[in-house]
């Protein structure tokens, strides 16, 4: 499987734009490497670049995106398509403020039974299986854009 990837190459993979993949580099929020004045990025960074293309499909601001980053970075001192990558799926439960990072589906039904307030589930294990399917050339590459219904914009993510 391919280790690095172009900037060319991720706006292929995700449908991001040009401009999205620069900005938020130039915010910390997704940072590849450089040679020179190229940007090279990591097959774990095409799986964060990816994450939060599914995290702004289901509306989520990038500061809200942002925290969610820092929260994993946080948990698990690893990257994101380390911390995933074994047999069991892991999944990202949000209701605005609080984030669960969840494995188990009994805790899954716990979380989603006793909630308030709407709560968006989002199986990171999935996306990083879709980025390797993608790389490896066995799925068409997706896209990156948000959703026009914007429901998680009112709820306030704890840092």
């Amino acid at each position: 499987m391919q280790d690095s990837f172009a900037s060319h190459d991720v706006i292929r993979l995700t449908g991001i734009t040009a401009r999205q993949l620069q900005w938020w580099d130039e915010r910390g929020i997704v940072v590849p490497a450089r040679q020179g004045h190229r940007r090279i990025y990591s097959f774990e960074d095409l799986t964060e670049v990816a994450v939060i293309c599914e995290l702004r499909r289901k509306g989520f601001s990038l500061q809200r995106v942002r925290k969610v980053v820092r929260f994993l970075q946080r948990e698990f001192s690893k990257r994101l398509a380390e911390t995933v990558s074994g047999s069991s799926s892991y999944h990202l439960l949000t209701g605005g403020r609080s984030l669960y990072l969840e494995t188990s589906p009994q805790q899954i039904v716990d979380i989603l039974k006793n909630s308030r307030q709407p709560m968006f589930a989002i199986c990171l294990s999935d996306t990083v299986r879709q980025v390797r399917a993608v790389v490896s050339g066995r799925k068409r590459p997706g896209r990156c854009a948000p959703e026009k219904a914007r429901s998680a914009r009112g709820a306030k993510l704890g840092s």
